[in-house]
């Protein structure tokens, strides 16, 4: 490589069961550059050598007795910066754009060049500054998910919110399939549920963050993100795949849309979960994400209904809080069959750095919403003073339902 320059780096699963993988990685590296070099000629090689991409390694898997499909490499190659635009959509269609027709590879990682990275501010707040808007400090999070949204009107998604407000939960977010309608409109629903997190705050003394569904048509967003926020919002939620990482990165630099967003992965498994072909969850769902703004980023959990291997989970945590981005750290939230048993597991397996992340576990409480937060609440507060659930639980009567309801999971 030419040290002068800068280069992003990509890295590619390719099964093959017949390929030579060293010529197949210089196809890659001259094929999405300059498209061919050998039949240049030596005074268009010395002008092209700038734009040209480089193998940067090949760890190629041959077991001796490989049955079809076992076979396969990971490939690195390093694509040289000046061949594309600061933009997500630009070093994805290099890197990525045809290359993801080309038989069964995989795109599992990604390493942008410090130059790349420069054109990103990342996340507004990041975990630091979502503690900081909630004087919370010392725990894991606890979000609450709208349920049962369609046909709603205000004063039913008033009452649901307050009762989910009501249990203590730090975050609300809306459900990413409620969408502008007549009965719920962007700037009455925000007032409605404001007005209620005001109220619950009055009983509880929690702070609360309110996450509404960021919708419209692409060129509507700015301008629907800053009625959400005039209305009061103090939050908001986006489904970062339907609408493109340079949409979520347009709507965190802009300084008016000044709230987190948190990144739905509505779409995702249309791209994460083949061994073959897609983009790997911790590149789709961690550094993307964070590159491109988001203060937190909802994925499958290991845990429940729709289930994501752990050792994946871990790696897109592992995107989401390495030091190696420059962009702030952004809130891992493992979502989806999340009840109260399983915090110890949640918080054994991720960290004080995460999200507890429920609906059907806050709704489902045979004592209500307002219940089942604060059964995940106390989850939370005996899984941090190392007491065992069944133990707390026999002083704190929400907790003790929910487990009856649920049980507990340490592994």
């Amino acid at each position: 490589m030419n040290l002068s320059q800068s280069y992003s780096l990509a890295t590619y699963r390719l099964h093959d069961d017949k390929a030579d993988f060293a010529k197949k990685a210089q196809g890659i590296a001259v094929g999405l550059t300059v498209g061919s070099w050998t039949e240049l000629p030596e005074a268009a090689k010395e002008q092209m050598q700038k734009h040209l991409g480089q193998v940067v390694s090949i760890d190629a898997h041959e077991p001796e007795g490989a049955q079809p499909g076992e076979r396969y490499a990971d490939i690195t190659i390093a694509y040289p910066d000046v061949n594309f635009s600061r933009d997500i959509p630009a070093f994805l269609v290099t890197a990525f754009g045809k290359l993801s027709m080309d038989g069964r590879i995989k795109l599992i990682d990604i390493a942008p060049s410090a130059d790349f990275l420069s054109a990103f501010p990342g996340p507004k707040f990041g975990i630091q500054g979502v503690r900081d808007l909630l004087g919370v400090r010392d725990r894991p999070l606890v979000m609450s998910i709208f349920k049962s949204v369609i046909g709603h009107d205000l004063a039913n998604l008033r009452e649901q919110f307050l009762q989910q407000a009501l249990g203590g939960v730090d975050l609300i977010k809306d459900d990413e399939i409620l969408f502008e309608n007549p009965l719920t409109p962007l700037e009455r629903r925000v007032e409605a549920c404001v007005s209620a997190a005001r109220e619950a705050e009055r009983t509880t003394g929690q702070k609360l963050i309110y996450f509404a569904n960021l919708t419209g048509s692409t060129f509507e967003l700015k301008a629907n993100a800053k009625r959400a926020i005039a209305a009061g919002a103090n939050g908001l939620l986006f489904n970062v795949l339907a609408y493109g990482f340079d949409a979520l990165a347009e709507l965190a630099k802009d300084p008016d849309i000044n709230v987190p967003i948190a990144a739905h992965p509505a779409m995702a498994g249309a791209f994460y979960p083949s061994p073959h072909y897609g983009i790997s969850a911790p590149v789709l769902l961690g550094k993307l994400m964070r590159i491109a703004g988001a203060d937190l980023s909802l994925f499958p959990s290991p845990y429940g209904s729709v289930v994501m291997p752990k050792a994946e989970n871990l790696a897109v945590m592992e995107a989401l809080l390495t030091s190696e981005l420059p962009q702030k750290p952004s809130f891992p939230v493992p979502s989806a069959g999340i009840h109260p048993g399983l915090v110890p597991l949640i918080m054994g397996d991720f960290g004080p750095e995460v999200v507890v992340n429920a609906g059907g576990g806050v709704h489902g409480h045979p004592g209500g919403a307002a219940a089942g937060g604060r059964a995940f609440r106390q989850a939370v507060d005996a899984t941090k003073a190392e007491i065992q659930l069944e133990k707390y639980a026999e002083n704190h009567e929400e907790l003790r339902i929910a487990i009856e309801r649920w049980g507990v999971r340490t592994s």
